[in-house]
């Protein structure tokens, strides 16, 4: 057959280990979307919404390393920007590609639909750039090689999302075909020699310490250290600590790990051991005000060596020209046993059993999906205080935790879950997610539904954002209630035509009774996913929630600087 444009990349994200790709369908992206499925080296997953596919595309690169989504010009692409946005924040790459106009309309003065009514048709690629690392419009068959590839290889180096506009008429116009993809994963050499004098200043900043411990930041992941991070942990042989954002990304089952750093709502003994400690070595940290409770709590300065994904900054100089993953390598190869910090044995959080006649409790609630999660399971957290439950749960070896705190979209992670799923499916995946933010993108589930994916989600029913009246109560942080788990009968009608996607199952729990009869009932539903509705009194949240809460209230209603 002729090779195209559309063909090219489908290629190229086949070559880079996509296996599906997500797709909203719109006038100037059919075409293309045709040439993807004729290709067929990804499957293509379709979305409810633009919003809903940028998401899911985010939460397949959180399991698969890489994603893409494919939109329509301008009404598409302009909502898909929050998941890009979402996931220059979050440190993921995925490409969103949107279809755009014919070459011929370009500088003829026509006014097009899908477009703000104007008659030049850039809007779309500048606003594109400030929230992706690499921006490019096809216009020409010739020139989409190159442009592909570019956005490509800068996404996967960066650890960014990218951006592709297509003209609609040029998608299926004749293309070579792409050679080997190993130039993609390329990363520049290192500098040798200021990655030795980054290591010989560090070895003599820990020499120095008596008590040192370990930060682990939310960048460690994207900067593929995971595993580095454990071998200097057991070089070292002192405490480990990772901040909200990282949790999971440092084995909780490990003798050194000593739990969640997060300030005044860290775990028990964590914030003596890292405030306490006369060096701290903070791998990848993001430091903003939700991280540093309302900026109370930020480790720098003299007793920190900082390990960023492009510099190490240590006795007040910074090197760089290496990678985070090179340093952290060498460094465990010669550091030195630091265990005088190592005392005690980590004590996770027992929540105890509750009566189970009883009204649910959220601590009741937790402490039965704690017991749910297993080394196979991936368990997202929604913004809100599933972010608290999720932290004060002990994670068998293996087992995965998502959250967005940077971006902080509430509604996220209905979609990416979607898509996290999708790009996983032999995990287990569990979703914690409260009402307010179950409503901006509930749709979703019933593409869960469509796909047969047996999540489990818990909908925590507290009538309205709690984490928002946490942090400034009014009015407007109060919602119209749903009978949520009775949406499963609305999404399990199936597409026509096909017996497939009819599994959906909807259930209540307002007892520790009949949330543990709902798990085992969700346990069977392998064909599915299971929605079940925790109804909660909405004064009933973690403590750490409201305390965090009042930081951040603190922190936002700070008075204007004089000029």
């Amino acid at each position: 057959m002729t090779y195209t444009v559309g063909h090219y990349l489908s290629e190229r994200l086949t070559q880079i280990g996509l296996k599906h790709h997500f797709a909203v369908a719109g006038d100037y992206n059919l075409v293309l979307l045709d040439q993807m499925i004729e290709q067929g080296g990804t499957k293509q997953i379709y979305d409810c919404n633009e919003l809903n596919c940028s998401f899911a595309a985010e939460g397949y690169a959180r399991a698969n390393g890489a994603a893409a989504a494919i939109i329509t010009f301008s009404v598409g692409a302009i909502s898909a920007m929050n998941g890009l946005g979402g996931a220059y924040a979050e440190n993921l790459p995925i490409l969103v590609i949107s279809g755009a106009p014919n070459t011929n309309d370009h500088g003829s003065g026509h006014v097009l639909h899908h477009t703000i009514g104007t008659t030049e048709y850039s809007y779309q690629m500048e606003m594109a750039k400030h929230v992706t690392c690499a921006a490019e419009s096809i216009t020409s068959a010739e020139t989409a090689p190159a442009k592909i590839d570019h956005v490509i290889r800068t996404m996967l180096r960066e650890k960014k999302p990218a951006y592709l506009e297509i003209a609609c008429n040029v998608s299926a116009a004749p293309c070579v075909r792409p050679g080997p993809v190993s130039s993609l994963h390329a990363h520049p050499r290192p500098d040798e020699a200021s990655l030795k004098a980054a290591l010989d200043e560090s070895l003599s900043f820990l020499d120095k310490a008596s008590k040192v411990a370990i930060l682990v930041g939310t960048k460690l992941r994207a900067a593929e250290a995971l595993k580095e991070t454990v071998e200097l942990a057991d070089k070292l042989g002192c405490p480990v600590t990772v901040m909200a954002a990282a949790k999971s990304y440092f084995p909780e089952t490990h003798p050194g790990f000593r739990g969640v750093y997060w300030g005044d709502v860290s775990s028990p003994g964590a914030q003596e051991i890292i405030e306490g400690a006369d060096a701290v070595i903070c791998l990848a940290p993001v430091w903003n005000d939700y991280s540093s409770g309302g900026w109370k709590s930020i480790i720098r300065g003299e007793k920190v060596l900082e390990i960023d994904p492009d510099r190490v900054t240590v006795n007040g100089k910074t090197f760089d020209g290496f990678r985070l993953k090179e340093f952290v390598k060498a460094l465990s190869e010669k550091a030195p046993k630091k265990s005088a910090a190592l005392t005690g044995e980590y004590k996770p959080v027992i929540l105890p059993k509750a009566d189970q006649a009883k009204p649910l409790t959220n601590d009741e609630m937790t402490r039965q999906i704690n017991e749910l999660v297993d080394g196979n399971t991936t368990l997202f957290a929604e913004t809100g205080d599933s972010w608290f439950n999720a932290m004060r749960m002990h994670l068998p070896e293996g087992a995965k935790v998502e959250t967005e705190m940077q971006w902080g979209h509430i509604g996220w992670s209905v979609p990416s879950m979607f898509g996290n799923a999708t790009g996983s499916p032999e995990r287990k995946h569990v979703l914690m997610v409260g009402d307010g933010s179950f409503q901006l993108t509930a749709q979703e589930v019933a593409q869960m539904v469509r796909y047969e994916l047996p999540v489990i989600i818990f909908l925590v029913n507290n009538h309205g954002y709690v984490i928002e009246i946490a942090i400034h109560d009014g009015p407007y942080n109060y919602i119209q209630n749903w009978d949520y788990a009775a949406l499963m009968q609305c999404f399990n009608q199936g597409v026509p035509g096909e017996e497939s996607g009819k599994y959906g199952l909807g259930l209540h729990a307002t007892t520790g009774e009949e949330l543990a009869e709902a798990i085992a009932k969700a346990k069977k539903n392998t064909r599915g996913p299971t929605l079940i509705e925790c109804k909660l009194d909405r004064t009933d949240c973690t403590k750490t929630l409201v305390q965090w809460g009042k930081a951040v209230a603190a922190a936002n209603s700070r008075k204007p600087q004089n000029t």
